[in-house]
């Protein structure tokens, strides 16, 4: 199954190399592709659980989805991953 995840704090380039790195440590997702412009993250997946892991990955990594709520922590922390990136 594909899905989309439309993020938050996705601003720079650098983030998809974090983001990418992150999320292919996961083995049952494939075909992932992060678009900064759109701030939008499509992976396809094997089960409704393992996409709701990515999405948590996701907001652990300082990307929450639209509808989470964007702290300041998560700001920063994505700001961080950016540069670490």
């Amino acid at each position: 199954m594909k899905t989309s995840v439309i993020v938050q704090n996705l601003k720079y380039k650098a983030s998809i190399h974090v983001i990418e790195s992150k999320l292919r440590e996961f083995d049952f997702i494939s075909d992932l592709n992060v678009n900064v412009k759109e701030g939008k993250v499509t992976f396809n997946y094997t089960s409704n659980m393992n996409a709701i892991k990515v999405k948590e990955r996701l907001k652990d990594l300082g990307y929450p989805s639209i509808g989470d709520d964007n702290t300041f922590a998560l700001r920063v922390k994505s700001l961080l991953n950016c540069v670490a990136g």
